[in-house]
């Protein structure tokens, strides 16, 4: 297993894929931002183990990407909201669902993200493909076709944190 710590390189690159660089965390902020903000909806959502998907969610709230909110006292249990330094990944990951619909999926798209004011759909520069607005994390939605998410949803809307 690779360390976690590139502890040796003095790279922007390397102390972010310190705190992002597993499949687990980036789909786990990738839930995040799709609404997603409670334990057993990420845990369904993603078919993750109960240890792993505590593992990330600690390990994202120790870095400040997400934040824990209480919603029950007893028992205790709290939700997951994005903080304004988790927002911040929000053109990584439409970078990263750009990328993969070009080059890594077949058939088609299992989430189209669209422009919530037009309809229209998102460029490689994160602009309204009808429109040109530019588009934050809060300006979109996601469409979800039968691939794209094995609970039906078809329709989920970043979630202001």
């Amino acid at each position: 297993m690779l360390p976690r710590s590139y502890e040796s390189q003095r790279c922007s690159i390397a102390k972010t894929l310190e705190i992002v660089g597993d499949r687990w965390t980036m789909l786990v902020v990738r839930e995040a931002f799709w609404g997603t903000r409670r334990f057993e909806s990420f845990q369904r959502n993603l078919g993750i183990a109960r240890t792993v998907l505590t593992d990330r969610l600690g390990r994202l709230v120790d870095e400040g990407l997400l934040r824990r909110h209480r919603y029950q006292e007893r028992p205790e249990r709290f939700e997951y909201r994005l903080t304004d330094k988790g927002a911040d990944l929000w053109p990584v990951l439409m970078a990263l669902l750009t990328w993969g619909d070009r080059h890594a999926m077949e058939g088609p798209l299992p989430v189209v993200v669209v422009h919530r004011g037009c309809g229209g759909g998102i460029d490689e520069r994160t602009k309204c493909a009808r429109c040109g607005t530019a588009l934050g994390p809060f300006d979109v939605q996601g469409r979800f076709s039968d691939r794209g998410r094995a609970n039906g949803a078809d329709r989920r809307q970043p979630a202001a944190s």
